[in-house]
């Protein structure tokens, strides 16, 4: 059988599939369905400084080869995920887990981060700047080089632990963002968060979510994914996590040659809550078909 650990900003994998945030909770409720310490690890739902309600309802469009979401960062506060939501986790995973921290101001990214970089559970911090900067006119965090420099540089100034940033593909140029974050001291970049789509509804002649546009993620943006993973592994020297549409032991492969050192699966767990779990059972099999040894050694295989 094949070696699928690698290493990812120090901390080594037992294999390179990691549940996107937002579509695997707190880890425990996929607990119920199989050993999640089988996974690589995974990244929780994206938390906030305060607790979120989200955005109305509804919240999710479907697509063909994908879906549309606008569930709005609903969460309990980053206060309730310690008291709470880690303890439970606790009982049901024993490795380090990914935590996802969104703000809408770098003092609230630093808050959050700080007090979850003193948590045990926590081995990495996956910084989502897709969200809108409140004092910066509304506009994403992730797609101006400035405001993704300033986030990076304070949440490492205030954290130990690993920075991950993780960027949204709705920019012009994913390359200087990347770098943006790389010359800010960020450890690793993962990508892509979802592309914004839209649905109407012909009957009622309106959009079918009540945010109007939201977040487009599944199969249909999977080749979108691996042309930004391979930009910006070819542009960066830390390690990048591919996102966006991996479905299948296939497409991680796939993912890994275009220079991810590790992926995340986000809608593939809405549809089947074994996905993931399905996918590691699968990778020995898609290695030994295309004769590789070592995931490590197919890092960037493309390039």
């Amino acid at each position: 059988m094949g070696e699928m650990k690698v290493n990812l900003c120090g901390i080594e994998l037992d294999n390179p599939v990691i549940p996107a945030s937002g579509t695997f909770g707190y880890g425990y409720e996929f607990a119920e369905f199989y050993d999640i310490n089988l996974l690589g690890t995974f990244s929780f739902k994206g938390t906030t400084k305060e607790a979120r309600f989200g955005n109305p309802t509804p919240r999710i469009a479907e697509c063909e080869r994908g879906l549309i979401n606008a569930v709005g960062l609903q969460n309990p506060g980053v206060h309730k995920v310690i008291e709470e939501e880690l303890p439970k986790l606790r009982k049901c995973f024993n490795k380090k887990v990914m935590a996802n921290v969104s703000g809408f101001s770098i003092d609230e990214y630093v808050y959050t981060s700080s007090l979850l970089d003193k948590c045990e559970e926590v081995g990495w911090l996956e910084i989502n700047v897709s969200c809108p900067n409140v004092h910066g006119g509304g506009m994403s965090f992730g797609t101006d080089t400035k405001n993704v420099y300033e986030v990076t540089k304070s949440v490492k100034k205030a954290t130990t632990k690993p920075v991950i940033l993780k960027l949204s593909p709705n920019v012009t140029d994913i390359v200087s963002i990347a770098k943006a974050c790389e010359e800010g001291g960020a450890d690793g970049i993962s990508l892509i968060n979802t592309l914004l789509g839209m649905r109407i509804d012909l009957k009622t002649k309106k959009p079918i979510i009540a945010n109007k546009m939201g977040g487009f993620s599944g199969p249909a943006i999977f080749p979108v994914a691996v042309r930004m993973v391979y930009q910006v592994s070819n542009a960066v020297k830390i390690p990048v996590i591919g996102i966006g549409g991996i479905e299948s032991a296939e497409n991680v492969i796939e993912m890994m040659l275009a220079g991810a050192t590790a992926v995340e699966v986000g809608a593939a767990n809405l549809i089947n809550p074994y996905a993931c779990k399905e996918i590691i059972e699968d990778l020995p099999r898609v290695m030994e078909k295309y004769k590789i040894n070592s995931l490590k050694d197919i890092i960037k295989g493309a390039h």
